[in-house]
């Protein structure tokens, strides 16, 4: 009768064991065993060989394509801290398989070297979760790109300037120069308040007058300080942006109507002359890519002019009566200017309403007591 017999044993049973390998090689002539070893030694050394050249092969192809990658992202403008991340990972995971076909090449079994590495990340993933969770903190971060490189951002309970965007956390720099390391884990999902998300951004003054002083008189003088001053916006955000940007490319700003501006886009067009591009730039057509991607982007400024001329909402600065305090009328003055003007023009507005305002005849109320001595 034919017994079934387990396929592992079975497996088992063919494999030869440590002993019978000692006994085969005892037996073995002393010839054949010198012939073995030439010929293990010679396979080894072909291997190891091959392995070394695949190696500086491989070295170098790493090298190539961490070029192309950075490359790459320099011409696409890439945020700086999005590109050490990226680039990292590509030349660690580049080199991650390069080992691994070397090994293989050697003989070793790469199987057995994959599940151990396994293991280990497994293990390595285990002790440091907080680690990975700011990893993966980091990672949203450089996508979603809440803040970046420059910001002022204010934070659990810190507020600073954006220096660095690293890979575990982010360094902000205070005011006074102080370095705050804060975790990426924790900014991911707490909230964050950019002070630089917005282009431009409100200004608010509260300024007490006594009574009895001209509301109105107080009204002309702060408007005749926000007239005098440039760098707030006297009606429109959207005039002031195009002024600015004007003023900073030195070249007048894109006309509104919209059959002007497609004759400016069509004379753009055909004055652009071609830049030579690298090979696998040609091969991609990146440069023609990139100029109708410009010319698309400058139409769909124009339409958002033009569209926008609808829908302009005044930003002028205003003065208004807001309270009638115990001792004070109190004034709220508004004003709009550019973000990075927010800070100076606070201060300096500050400055000139309490030197201007005495001279056209207005008072700021202060605490004071009135104490009566009767004599008796």
């Amino acid at each position: 009768m034919l017994l079934l017999q387990d396929p592992i044993t079975l497996v088992n049973d063919s494999v030869p064991s440590v002993h019978e390998e000692l006994h085969l090689l005892r037996s073995m002539p002393f010839d054949d065993f010198m012939n073995t070893v030439i010929q293990s030694l010679i396979k080894f050394s072909i291997n190891l060989a091959i392995a070394i050249f695949v190696f500086y092969v491989g070295k170098i192809v790493v090298k190539k394509l961490y070029n192309l990658a950075h490359n790459i992202m320099v011409r696409r403008e890439v945020d700086r801290s999005l590109q050490t991340f990226v680039l990292s990972m590509i030349r660690i995971v580049l080199y991650f398989i390069l080992i691994v076909t070397v090994i293989g090449i050697m003989g070793i079994e790469t199987s057995s070297f994959l599940a151990l590495f396994g293991a280990a990340g497994v293990a390595i993933g285990m002790a440091l979760s907080g680690t990975l969770q700011n990893f993966a903190g980091g990672v949203l971060i450089l996508m979603l790109k809440p803040y970046k490189v420059g910001d002022y951002i204010e934070t659990q309970g810190y507020a600073g300037y954006v220096r660095e965007i690293q890979i575990f956390h982010t360094i902000i720099c205070t005011y006074d120069n102080k370095s705050i390391i804060l975790p990426n884990g924790g900014l991911s999902t707490g909230s964050i308040n950019n002070w630089s998300r917005e282009d431009y951004r409100r200004i608010d003054w509260t300024i007490s007058i006594s009574y009895g002083d001209d509301v109105e008189q107080a009204r002309k003088a702060i408007m005749n300080i926000f007239a005098s001053d440039d760098r707030i916006v006297k009606q429109y955000i959207e005039d002031d942006r195009a002024m600015r940007e004007c003023q900073e490319n030195q070249a007048e700003p894109l006309p509104a109507d919209v059959e002007n501006t497609e004759q400016v886009l069509e004379d753009c067009e055909e004055q652009t002359e071609p830049v030579r591009k690298p090979w696998y730039n040609r091969l991609l057509h990146y440069h023609r890519k990139r100029v109708n991607k410009k010319i698309q982007e400058m139409r769909d400024k124009a339409e958002e002019a033009a569209q926008s001329q609808m829908e302009k909402i005044d930003r002028g600065p205003t003065v208004t009566l807001d309270n009638l305090n115990s001792s004070s009328v109190d004034l709220k003055a508004r004003a709009w200017a550019r973000t990075e003007f927010y800070w100076p023009v606070f201060y300096e507005v500050n400055e000139r309403i309490y030197n201007e305002l005495p001279k056209a005849g207005l008072h700021f109320p202060f605490p004071q007591m009135d104490v009566h001595i009767s004599q008796q």
